[in-house]
Parts: C-alpha cells; structure tokens; sequence
C-alpha cells in the first residue's frame, strides 16, 4: 500500500517545546510508519533542536524513536535543589524585571560581565544544566553526520535562522549540507540570551526572525526532493494565536507582543500556501502551467485563525489546550523546573491524540481526489 507523505513543523518556544517533545512522541507511539511516511521535518528554536533529535533518530534506526529525545529533555531539566533553586532565581528574576518591579541593566550576551555572571551561578552544576552545547553533542554526534554528507532523505531536516549581516531568512537543510551543531545553536540563538552564532562569513540568530518554523520550504522541490514533496504539513504550534483579555500590565503586554511575533511568520506562509491551494482547487492553473511545476493537488494545511472559512484542505495542528496556554507566560520559556517540562510533555503527549483523532475527521468530512500521495511542487522544474 502507498503510504501518505507527510511533513512535521515544529514551532520554536524555548523550554516550552518541551511540548513538542511529547507531541512527537505520541505521534510515534501510533506507528505512523503504517500508513504514513514521513518525509520532512522543519523546526526553529527549540522546535529546531526536537526536529533534529527526531531526525538524527530516524537516521541511526533509533528505536524508540522517541528515547533519544526524551531523555535529552529528562536530562535538560532542573534536578536536584540548588538546580530547581538556580532556575527559579533566573525566572523569578526576570518576570520582575518584565513587571517593572526590578531594575534591570541592559547587557550584551557576548560581554565578559554576562559571561562571568554565567560562570558563577552554574560552577559545579551538571553538564546538562550548565553546557548547552555539550547537552546537544551529548546526544547527536555530528562527527558522524558529517561523515554521511548531505542526506537525500527521507525525512529532510529543515532548520529555521536569521542572518545577522544580510538579514535574509536563512535554512540549513540537511538534503543540501551536513547539519552541525551551529545551525542547531543558531536556530536556538535568542538574541538577548546568547550571542550571535558565526557560520563562515556570516552570524546567525534565533528562527524567530524569520521562520517559525519553516513550512514553505516543506513543499519546495529545491530543498525536499521533488520525490519528497508531502501531501500534508502536520504543525506542532507553541505561540497561541488569540487572547481573551487584552494587556495591560507590562508583564503581560510582553508576553502577547511575544505571542504574536512568534506567529507572524508562519501566517505568512501558511496565507501563501492557502493562495496556491485556492488557485489549485478553482483549475485557476494552465495544464502546462501544472506539468511544469509538478502541482498535482492541494496540500493539507491547518488554517491560521479559527474565523477562517473551512476549505477542503484544511487539518487541524497540534497545539496546547487553551487552559494551558493561559498559564504560559514568556518566563515560562526559559523555565527547566521539573514540574514545568513534565506537565508540558505530559500535555503535548494528550494534544497529539487529539489531533490524530481531530485530523482523520476532518479528512472523512472533506476528501479530496488526490491520485498521488504528494501535495503540490509548486517551484519551476524547467
């Protein structure tokens, strides 16, 4: 039987992809691989860091699938009482400083006094806790990626950053290069937190300036592989998209402002696919038009608002319930305290089961002649 090709967006959220981490492992939990291949997987952020322990997993022939990332984030949380004590400073710290109720001085990422800072508050702790960088390499071996060259896929990482010089959207996409631990770090690279990440020439930030996470990439011949081109984007969304109360307080207009800049780029995109999806269903394409271009139906897409009408490509995403998104705050992306990470694995675990369910109903109410398991190329060939 032909499996349907799918893809996995992962959207950035700092310790709030904790998440996404559980989401993914639901998903694989139902044995997608029976009746799905999946093959693309994008991520900014900390999205950026579950795809690529999602990616490199299915390349080593992990199984579970999902072990090497949960234990990664097992060993990414607060243990012990002067770690839960060090990240409740840190959080504590800044939500006063985000309320107005604490001074605050404005230093750069790269200075010797933030790096001194540093040092001082996580000397003697776990490496899990204290070195980033060594977490990551603790779990992916990118000596080993190198040595495999450039991955034709399936699946095709997709990692989401900023250009810091040229200020274009950068993609470090594994079909093209060796993925390394600089693209995950740059994808992660909050620009207040931690300095500007050099690649070459060039210095990158976090995602969040440009994709978050990368969905149009997904459908490009260019980046996938025209044999890897998904008849469905499956989007794992951290930022929630509405509100009931409006800010006031200055805490909570950072974190709506933060809400909101974390969802424009993938509106955009998702607007753009809708466009290309509408233009498909209404034969608005010429027949030499779509042999060119390799377009041989809609692919299916959430919708960013829930006021959008309905179309007949639309699927649900995997976000939190909105009980649970009224208790996130901006703090709470930079929270690794157990109870945090656990409850939002834990969460993520039950919003996958929603979405699979939510997902195969929306499919039987609207089914669409596809005639191929992928979406659309929608990138000249020619």
């Amino acid at each position: 039987m032909t499996k349907l090709k799918i893809a996995i967006a992962c959207q950035g959220g700092g310790s709030q992809t904790a998440f996404t981490a559980g989401a993914l492992k639901t998903l694989c939990e139902a044995q997608l691989d029976r009746d799905f291949e999946i093959v693309g997987i994008s991520g900014t952020s900390g999205g950026a860091l579950c795809a690529t322990l999602m990616w490199y997993s299915h390349m080593k022939g992990d199984r579970p699938l999902w072990k090497r990332m949960m234990e990664f984030w097992k060993e990414n949380t607060a243990q012990g009482p002067i770690e839960h004590a060090i990240n409740q400073f840190i959080v504590d710290s800044m939500r006063l400083v985000n309320a107005g109720m604490w001074p605050t001085f404005q230093m750069s990422p790269s200075s010797a006094a933030m790096k001194s800072m540093t040092d001082i508050m996580t000397a003697g702790q776990r490496k899990g806790f204290s070195d980033f960088r060594g977490l990551i390499e603790a779990y992916i071996d990118f000596k080993e990626i190198a040595s495999w060259g450039p991955q034709p896929g399936p699946p095709v990482l997709i990692l989401g950053a900023a250009n810091v010089n040229s200020g274009a959207l950068a993609k470090f996409i594994s079909r093209k290069e060796s993925i390394r631990i600089e693209h995950v770090l740059a994808s992660c690279a909050v620009p207040t937190l931690f300095p500007a990440v050099q690649i070459g020439r060039d210095a990158f930030w976090d995602g969040l300036f440009s994709d978050n996470p990368p969905v149009e990439e997904l459908v490009r011949p260019r980046s996938m592989g025209v044999e890897n081109i998904p008849a469905e984007i499956w989007l794992i969304k951290i930022n929630p998209t509405a509100n009931r109360r409006v800010p006031v307080a200055m805490g909570d207009i950072i974190d709506r402002r933060n809400q909101i800049e974390g969802n424009i780029s993938l509106f955009h995109q998702l607007s753009h696919l809708e466009t290309l999806n509408d233009m498909i269903l209404q034969d608005a394409f010429r027949p030499e038009f779509l042999e060119r271009f390799d377009i041989k139906r809609p692919v299916r897409i959430p919708k960013s608002f829930e006021s959008d009408s309905d179309r007949p490509y639309h699927i649900p995403c995997i976000e939190m319930p909105f009980e649970l998104q009224e208790l996130m705050n901006y703090e709470g992306k930079i929270d690794r305290g157990a109870r945090n990470i656990n409850r939002l694995i834990a969460e993520g675990e039950r919003a996958a089961k929603v979405f699979l369910e939510a997902r195969a109903a929306a499919v039987a109410a609207s089914p669409m002649e596809i005639g191929d398991t992928a979406g659309f190329a929608w990138e000249d060939r020619g």
